[in-house]
């Protein structure tokens, strides 16, 4: 199945080559002449090996999607380099490496669910995190009385090391949603 370069995702796995690659990171050039076309910066990680490949294409320009199926997985626990996650269908357990997962990794907590395995041809390609999580602040400035939500922010530490930008109002143990996708702060739980 063809996709156009300007409908891939994060998330969207094509074919290189003859060999599944996920979309790691895009950004997108305008030119500033008339009719030019938008240019697609796409850099692509292949599963197997953890190379990266980066290319460009024009927004039209089409790429064969890999047929996949998706599972939703349960995040289980860090051996090493190797994260375990369970399949929650068939409940078969698997590792990824760190490398093919290092965007995720600031945001998984022991026994997390809600987290999507990319799978083709019976293979784990990647996984996918859900769009918000829920964390508790670890560390961060004391609470500033009489604070708005339109205040300025402050770092926050969260349980699994990642630092995000939280409102003055927000005090160390809370538990905050954060983007996934922006790595931002959504709301208190």
């Amino acid at each position: 199945m063809a996709i156009k370069a300007s409908d891939l995702s994060k998330s969207s796995i094509v074919n290189l080559n003859g060999t599944p690659h996920t979309v790691a990171s895009i950004s997108v050039q305008t030119p500033s002449a008339r009719g030019g076309s938008s240019l697609y910066k796409i850099r692509f990680r292949n599963p197997q090996t953890g190379s990266k490949v980066d290319q460009t294409f024009k927004g039209d320009d089409q790429l064969e999607e890999v047929d996949l199926y998706r599972r939703e997985v349960q995040y289980l626990y860090k051996n090493d380099d190797n994260y375990t996650f369970m399949d929650l269908e068939t409940y078969d357990q698997f590792d990824l490496k760190e490398g093919d997962i290092d965007s995720a990794i600031p945001y998984l907590l022991e026994d997390m669910e809600g987290i999507i395995a990319l799978i083709s041809e019976e293979r784990v390609l990647g996984i996918v995190m859900p769009d918000t999580v829920e964390m508790e602040i670890t560390e961060t400035d004391p609470s500033i009385k009489g604070a708005s939500a339109t205040a300025r922010t402050k770092p926050a530490t969260l349980s699994t090391g990642l630092t995000v930008q939280v409102p003055e109002y927000i005090s160390q143990g809370e538990v905050i949603k954060i983007d996934t996708r922006t790595n931002s702060f959504v709301s208190r739980v």
